[in-house]
């Protein structure tokens, strides 16, 4: 299939594997979640009675006080006393076979190529790390809210974007599911574009 370059005739030829597949939501939708599960830091961690410091005594006898018996003051009932159902560190992270994930990942890119969501530009254009230059680019472009995708992390792109609201720059080599689809359009140039057909082949 061929790829038309932004305000331009001119086109591009790519790989139908990578770049004409067909849309599996189930698989995307897996894809994504797997994701941000794999994210969550599951640090989260409560002391139960027996994690809980000290109650190792019997604070009454069993009988004979009229008091209700009690066997620690670390009981989950008392104050100060353990939680009941402690929540302790894990994992959340879901298995997903390399095969599936490229399979997703080219579904995903495909998707946004029918839905006009991928935006080809020859290159970006930014030769100063200013707000002002990346604005004006964006504006030719036609968009505002975007993943923009390089060909390693340009640090003049990275440094002209990151004031701007709803653009995010990423490296097409580490580009995830999530970003892809958390943004209006993903505007992509030839270089980078080479190395996501290559990723996804």
């Amino acid at each position: 299939m061929d790829l038309i370059i932004h305000n331009s005739k001119e086109k591009v030829s790519v790989s139908d594997d990578a770049f004409a597949a067909g849309y599996n939501e189930a698989l995307v939708h897996q894809l994504v979640v797997s994701y941000m599960s794999g994210a969550r830091a599951g640090t989260k961690a409560q002391k139960n009675r027996a994690a809980a410091s000290g109650g190792g005594a019997k604070p009454w006898r069993q009988k004979g006080t009229g008091r209700a018996r009690a066997g620690t003051i670390r009981s989950p009932i008392w104050r100060s006393g353990g939680v009941t159902f402690a929540a302790s560190p894990r994992d959340y992270s879901k298995k997903l076979n390399k095969k599936m994930y490229r399979v997703g990942m080219r579904s995903l890119v495909s998707e946004l190529i029918r839905q006009q969501r991928l935006i080809l530009i020859s290159e970006l254009g930014v030769s100063e790390a200013k707000t002002k230059a990346m604005n004006t680019r964006l504006k030719e472009i036609g968009v505002s809210d975007a993943l923009i995708l390089t060909d390693g992390l340009d640090s003049t792109v990275y440094l002209a974007a990151r004031n701007i609201p709803n653009i995010q720059v990423m490296d097409v080599a580490i580009v995830d599911p999530l970003s892809l689809v958390q943004q209006e359009h993903v505007v992509i140039d030839q270089a980078a574009l080479k190395k996501l057909e290559e990723r996804l082949a």
